[in-house]
């Protein structure tokens, strides 16, 4: 063991430039993306509250379809990352032609799902019709996005997986400032473009998604030489049984997980939206806010995802379980700083959105309770997304996921929101408790060692 570790270990120089060129991009693009959302819920909330409730109603939907996406490609990224790390290109194309069709599949049923039941869908939200309307108008456009989001998930998890990340970095960049702009002339009717409204925001993200795909296929197969994902189609199909017997029984566990978690996360939106007609504008925003705070976790989970899933493809078990106390003493100084750049600047970012007193009062208290949960929202992704799933414990981190949403957060949410009368900073609070109880069992996961596989 001392062996491997001596031979293997790199320098704290070499580990942080590692480290750093794969987490700085997926960083930057995770702040560009948010930055952007928050232009987008600010000039959408220019329209008004109702607005912003119904565009906020009706991304749960698109965050759920991603989020289940992403597991699925969680899952996809840890035979990527283990294959990279041996150099194994022939098996990265057939597992990148299984994400593929899987992801095309999975996407296109939540399209299917959005034009035909849209308004069923949206009044689980809200009861009121006007919030409902604007909802069912940003959906039936914006659902088409969600096949080619797929394809551009799967290019850009998979050049991370290689460590090529800084070009899909500025596709994505690319492609949501287009949509920032398309926002403006479309929401507001400016420089000779119809005033849409919602569907202007709805139109503007469907013309992103498609100019940031192709920018990716061009990067990959026209403007990079060999690259290692430039999958043929011989390469990537027919895709044999047996192995999609062994992607998918660590993929779908990760893809289920990222299912619980996004629908519970949504069924907290109905709480909130008991509370009063402006509580998911509030949360709409408040999380928009908080993302940008936190966007450097993105960057540490992925790069934790990636550097331990390629040592591990070495076989280089203890590295691989150095690497993780590496990244949660990184993601503990992150926290810190987050929680206060967060909790110091609440005051200033309620002033932009200059909503009226009583909803700018519970966004000042909304935020103070996110700034207050940094550290075991954040600490538990960087353990159980950046650490558990690269070592292929998918079904751990699924139920730990089941019990703390289904059987704490949820419960707390409508205990608060229905019985109790509570004002929404307690209620989101109530939804917060479930990340105490998680990160406790992650951390302790971590340390046994027993989330530790080696596929290849």
């Amino acid at each position: 063991m001392n062996t491997q570790v001596q031979s293997s270990a790199q320098t704290t120089a070499s580990f942080y430039k590692t480290a750093a060129s794969i987490g700085v991009p997926v960083m930057i693009s995770s702040l560009i993306s948010i930055g952007l959302n928050m232009v987008d819920t600010l000039m959408i909330g220019r329209l008004g509250v109702l607005e912003l409730s119904g565009v906020g109603a009706a991304n749960r939907i698109t965050f759920i379809a991603q989020v289940m996406c992403f597991g699925f490609y969680a899952g996809i990224t840890i035979f990527l990352s283990q294959y990279w790390g041996i150099k194994d290109i022939k098996n990265i194309h057939r597992t990148l032609g299984i994400g593929y069709v899987s992801g095309f599949i999975l996407c296109s049923l939540f399209t299917l799902a959005a034009v035909l039941f849209a308004r069923p869908l949206m009044s689980l939200f809200s009861d009121d019709g006007a919030v409902i309307g604007y909802a069912v108008d940003y959906l039936h456009i914006v659902c088409f996005t969600y096949p080619l989001s797929a394809f551009s998930f799967l290019i850009i998890f998979a050049c991370r997986s290689v460590h090529r990340p800084m070009i899909p970095t500025v596709c994505n960049a690319t492609a949501l400032l287009l949509n920032t702009f398309f926002n403006y002339c479309l929401i507001f009717g400016k420089f000779g473009f119809p005033a849409w409204g919602v569907k202007g925001a709805a139109v503007a993200t469907l013309g992103s998604r498609v100019v940031e795909l192709l920018l990716l296929l061009a990067y990959v197969y026209l403007f990079s030489k060999d690259h290692p994902i430039a999958a043929r189609f011989s390469g990537m199909f027919p895709i044999q049984l047996p192995y999609l017997k062994t992607i998918f029984r660590t993929a779908l566990p990760s893809l289920a997980n990222e299912a619980i978690w996004s629908v519970g996360t949504s069924v907290y939106y109905i709480a909130f939206g008991m509370v009063n007609n402006s509580a998911i504008a509030v949360v709409q925003v408040a999380g928009v806010v908080n993302d940008f705070f936190v966007a450097i976790f993105y960057g540490v989970g992925n790069a934790s995802m990636v550097m331990i899933g390629n040592e591990l493809g070495r076989n280089r078990t203890q590295l691989a379980f150095q690497y993780g106390k590496s990244f949660i003493r990184i993601g503990l100084i992150c926290c810190l700083f987050s929680t206060a750049a967060l909790f110091f600047s609440r005051n200033l970012i309620a002033g932009i959105y200059n909503f009226d007193p009583f909803t700018n009062r519970q966004l000042l208290e909304t935020l103070l309770v996110y700034a207050l949960f940094t550290t075991p929202r954040m600490m538990g992704y960087v353990v159980a997304i950046g650490i558990l799933r690269a070592g292929g414990d998918t079904r751990f981190c699924l139920l730990c996921d089941v019990a703390g949403i289904w059987c704490l957060g949820v419960p707390l949410s409508f205990l608060g929101a229905v019985v109790l009368h509570l004002p929404l900073c307690w209620v989101v609070a109530l939804c917060f408790a479930e990340e105490v109880f998680k990160l406790a069992f992650f951390v302790h996961r971590f340390h046994s060692k027993r989330w530790i596989n080696v596929f290849v």
